[in-house]
């Protein structure tokens, strides 16, 4: 037997992760003898060259990672026996240990080569505040018994005595609302502010308010907004002044939307509705829609209306038009394609002046219009963290258990079958893949010998897909299979795949999607049986280690760990999106639900949520003691069937399915 990966057995070798794993392979058991030997029971080291074993654990972390100033392993053993102060004075040690100038920090520049010296620069977000050790937190989670900061700097011994040390705003200063004061300049502000060291509630008064170079401030001095959510309709600052007239804020270079073609364009930016222009008022800040031409009367053949203006008379259209380009007829609006940002969450029809939503079958419209809802009951979120899965109500918040494996154990990849009621789950301790049903609660095994990232259930067809990132496969088996010691699967694919790693299928149209993350990453697309292979997308890739399939707008979303993006493109590859929001850590897995984005990420120990079409409102939806890695929303698709739904499309083997 090989000695670093096999151990002896009565009839031959088994790989090592084989022993203590609660099944017996050998025919006399010594497997499972654990104790006896005394070297049984130890955990095996399955992490490879390229990383590290936390002790008395299978999780596995890079080199990179140990005394990064982050606990990757949950009992901290990865952060014991640092060096305290490794870099010489005047210089700064980033996350990665590598030391730089101090005066090199907050430069714009990546000195650290893994942007730490610049992670935190740019301030928290409104209703944040900031850890000693750099990352932002909400302040709800100020003093609520947890640590989240990892230096544990958000619980203070003041915990349950906040008061405030200052008391009012200083002299001069006129307080608008309980947590803010604003002097005669809106660029200076003063507002309330957690310490987050002591506890106390204090005023912060800013000369100007610093934001990143992509971002400008509101005018409350409460935050900061990305540039290109200026004028976009929606209210991202807190008093509004986003939108407010679309005007430039504190001398901070914007970017305006242009004004419809039934308003008028004030000097300053602001947009005014075409009714209000040479009304003898002055309706305009600077007072541009009044004087000049305005007496010339209209007499001009537009096709809808004209309006007189201070340049003379306008055309101008009504809502759901634009002007064409002679100046006098109108054009509709085809909202379901030009505003290209989220008209409709799933369908949308066009027509003359107006649009209007649907939903697919199985969805309710919501009384905006606009949305549509998952009807039945409740969509709940599966999560693998650590040895459990947790399912969470994604509408009650609702939070329990449905599996706990052994505490020494991880469930990595998981997926659901919606049939039976089934949770499958890649074990890397034990090399294998096994599943509950939840209902009876009954444990199997499923194959054994297989290492994959990702795994993936054809609900429709009864099989079970997974992904060999080293051997370069993607293999299948029957999800009524039973482990007898003998594996049994087929590779679907091989050959030509460069490292695959996260896998998506469906069912339905018998289409399956994965990413490939070797020397040349891209994401491709196949039929379920591995025929009509083609290349989805090749470029602006890092690592794209988290796919998600939205079938109501027929889009596939991917989180690439190396560039901390989230992209999403049309399922034959069009029309490629990347969404507008800060860096993504560590991604693992990705789901999507109605209108949100769901991902796991490993570095922050947390599963969070955005906006799936504007990358807004991005929230932390859960965060414990350890890390997650699968997730899932299981749900139904449209009733249908494919080849191997019936009678096992006629094989008396397995069957894969081929549109």
């Amino acid at each position: 037997c090989a000695a670093s990966r096999q151990a002896a057995c009565v009839f031959g070798c088994i790989p090592v992760p084989w022993l203590c794993d609660g099944e017996q392979q050998c025919p006399d058991g010594t497997d499972e003898q654990c104790g006896q030997v005394g070297e049984c029971c130890a955990v095996s080291s399955v992490c490879g060259t390229k990383k590290v074993q936390c002790p008395g654990t299978h999780h596995c972390i890079p080199h990179w990672e140990l005394c990064d100033r982050h606990q990757d392993c949950e009992d901290g053993w990865d952060e014991e026996g640092c060096p305290q102060q490794p870099c010489l004075p005047g210089q700064w040690q980033c996350r990665n240990r590598v030391c730089i100038m101090a005066e090199w920090k907050c430069n714009g520049i990546d000195d650290c080569g893994d942007s730490s010296d610049e992670d935190v620069c740019a301030p928290c977000t409104p209703g944040m505040v900031r850890c000693d050790e750099g990352k932002c937190i909400l302040e709800s989670l100020m003093c609520d018994d947890k640590d989240d900061c990892l230096d544990g700097t958000d619980e203070p011994s003041t915990c349950g005595k906040l008061h405030t040390a200052a008391g009012c705003c200083p002299s001069g200063w006129v307080r608008e609302q309980p947590h803010n004061c604003l002097p005669a300049c809106s660029c200076q502000v003063c507002s309330a502010r957690v310490d987050i060291r002591s506890g106390d509630l204090y005023w912060l008064a800013f000369l100007h308010v610093s934001c990143s170079r992509t971002h400008v401030p509101c005018r409350d001095g409460a935050g900061c907004v990305a540039q290109e959510y200026l004028c976009d309709g929606e209210k991202d600052c807190a008093d509004g002044s986003d939108e407010d007239g679309c005007t430039q804020l504190c001398n901070t270079p914007g970017h305006p939307a242009p004004c419809q073609s039934h308003e008028y364009p004030c000097g300053l930016g602001s947009c005014l509705n075409a009714s209000l222009v040479c009304n003898g008022q002055r309706d305009c800040a600077d007072g541009s829609d009044e004087g000049g031409n305005c007496s010339v009367p209209c007499q001009r053949p537009c096709t809808h209306l004209c309006y007189p203006s201070p340049q003379g008379p306008r055309c101008w259209c009504g809502p759901g038009y634009q002007l064409a380009e002679d100046g006098l007829s109108c054009k509709d609006i085809d909202e379901c394609t030009e505003w290209g940002k989220g008209a409709c969450s799933q369908t949308c029809l066009n027509a003359p002046g107006s649009y209007s939503c649907g939903c697919l079958p199985g969805y309710l419209l919501e009384p905006d219009g606009h949305v549509c809802k998952l009807t039945g009951p409740e969509p709940k979120l599966l999560v693998a963290v650590q040895s459990e899965v947790l399912s969470y109500g994604l509408r009650s918040g609702h939070e329990e258990v449905v599996l706990a494996t052994d505490k020494d154990r991880v469930v990595f990849s998981l997926d659901y079958d919606l049939v039976e009621r089934k949770v499958f789950w890649m074990d890397l301790a034990t090399e294998s893949i096994r599943w509950q049903d939840l209902n009876s609660g009954k444990k199997g095994t499923l194959v054994k010998g297989v290492r994959s990232d990702c795994i993936a259930v054809d609900w429709l067809g009864r099989n079970l897909y997974w992904t060999d990132g080293v051997a370069g496969q993607v293999l299948a088996t029957r999800l009524g299979a039973a482990w007898q010691g003998i594996p049994e699967y087929t590779v679907v694919m091989d050959g030509d795949l460069d490292q695959p790693h996260s896998l998506v299928l469906q069912p339905l149209a018998g289409l399956m999607y994965w990413s490939e993350v070797g020397s040349h990453s891209r994401l491709m697309k196949a039929s379920m049986d591995g025929s009509r292979r083609h290349v989805l997308l090749a470029q602006g890739l890092g690592w794209p280690t988290a796919l998600a399939l939205d079938l109501p707008t027929q889009r596939i979303f991917w989180l690439d760990e190396k560039l901390g993006s989230v992209g999403s493109a049309h399922l034959d590859g069009s029309s490629v999106k990347v969404l507008k929001l800060p860096r993504v850590q560590s991604p693992f897995a990705a789901a999507v639900c109605e209108g949100q984005l769901y991902w796991s990420e490993r570095k922050t120990w947390s599963v969070q949520q955005v906006d799936k079409a504007s990358g807004k409102n991005r929230t932390v939806l859960l965060k414990r003691h350890g890390q997650p890695h699968g997730l899932q929303v299981p749900s139904w698709g449209a009733p249908n069937t494919n080849g191997c739904a019936k009678s096992n499309g006629g094989c008396a083997q397995l069957c894969l399915p081929n549109p």
